[in-house]
């Protein structure tokens, strides 16, 4: 497998009415493809937030997922900024430049993290360890966590409610 070096390759969804700041790791190959979030067709991301919100999201645009972020003061974006990595996995994450997610909470109003994946909260916490009162590590819903079913992600991920 080839290395890809990654910078992250498009903006946080976020405005001065977020409230909540869910983070990823490192956009996909598939994300980086489709310039947006969680575009892999076998994530759950977005089926997960369909369950929890009684809406179809999975079938959505990019411009109607976002318009469902505000409006939901859900601000989207990724712990890694820059890195060198193989593929998608985060297993594989290496020579990594941390987001600047105190810049991201500053123009905001948000009060809780939740990380999409221990990759994601291993790495803001290790940029960030201040901010470890207010993340909480929640199960990936990358395809490579199956170990969690959809049922079992949406329980789990109902704290973001």
């Amino acid at each position: 497998m080839s290395i890809r070096h990654i910078k992250h390759p498009f903006p946080a969804v976020i405005d001065g009415e977020s409230r909540v700041l869910i983070l990823g790791s490192v956009p996909s190959v598939k994300s980086v493809e489709n310039n947006f979030y969680y575009m892999h067709p076998k994530n759950r991301f977005w089926k997960v937030l369909s369950c929890l919100y009684g809406v179809d999201l999975y079938g959505a645009s990019v411009e109607e997922r976002i318009d469902f972020l505000h409006k939901n003061h859900i601000a989207l974006y990724d712990s890694v900024e820059e890195c060198d990595i193989e593929a998608s996995k985060d297993s594989a994450i290496s020579n990594v430049t941390p987001a600047d997610v105190p810049s991201l909470i500053a123009k905001s109003k948000i009060s809780h993290i939740y990380c999409n994946g221990k990759a994601s909260f291993r790495y803001l916490l290790s940029a960030y360890p201040e901010y470890a009162n207010v993340a909480t590590l929640l199960p990936s819903t990358s395809p490579a966590n199956a170990q969690y079913s959809l049922e079992k992600l949406v329980f789990e991920w109902r704290t973001i409610l």
